[in-house]
């Protein structure tokens, strides 16, 4: 068994206290003293630390929500029927999507919300209500193979750029 010498544990204990001290010294809310300010980029600004745990979750929960997205837009497609006029949209009724989409997940509103925001569906409204708004059409705006490959690359990238844990 190894077994750490006292002027060891001393000297790791004062690494550690320095490291700490130095930190606390640059946290502006634990004196008065008059520290210089913070600068960040566009690209920092309210972002995390690029690696930090909380950077590693958040890139893992984008991912996560990706997927939800392209599940709907997939059943969206699956379960939808094509628009006369146009058949490269595919179109479905809030009602019948609600129907069929709360039996995967409770989150049908929000990711449909989501979805409208990256363009890939369309529907009138702000926010769709159970009941209220069931015959609602809600219009799949791209093609489902344009929005696999998009989907696909994205989540490759995000892969790259996310350190292992």
């Amino acid at each position: 068994m190894f077994q750490e010498s006292l002027s060891d544990k001393v000297a790791m204990f004062n690494q550690y206290a320095n490291k700490h001290k130095d930190k606390q010294e640059k946290n502006p809310f634990t004196s008065g003293l008059n520290l210089e300010k913070r600068t960040f980029s566009k690209d920092e600004y309210g972002r995390p630390v690029a690696g930090s745990l909380t950077d590693i979750r958040g890139r893992k929960a984008t991912a996560h929500i990706l997927k939800e997205v392209l599940e709907l837009c997939e059943i969206i497609y699956q379960e939808g029927t094509p628009c006369r006029d146009q058949p490269e949209i595919t179109a479905i009724t809030f009602g019948d999507l609600f129907n069929i989409y709360t039996h995967i997940s409770d989150k049908c509103v929000g990711l449909l919300l989501r979805a409208r925001k990256q363009k890939l569906v369309d529907f009138e409204g702000e926010c769709l209500f159970q009941r209220r708004d069931d015959d609602v059409p809600i219009y799949l705006v791209k093609p489902i193979a344009e929005i696999r490959d998009t989907f696909k690359q994205r989540l490759k990238d995000m892969a790259k750029e996310t350190p292992k844990s």
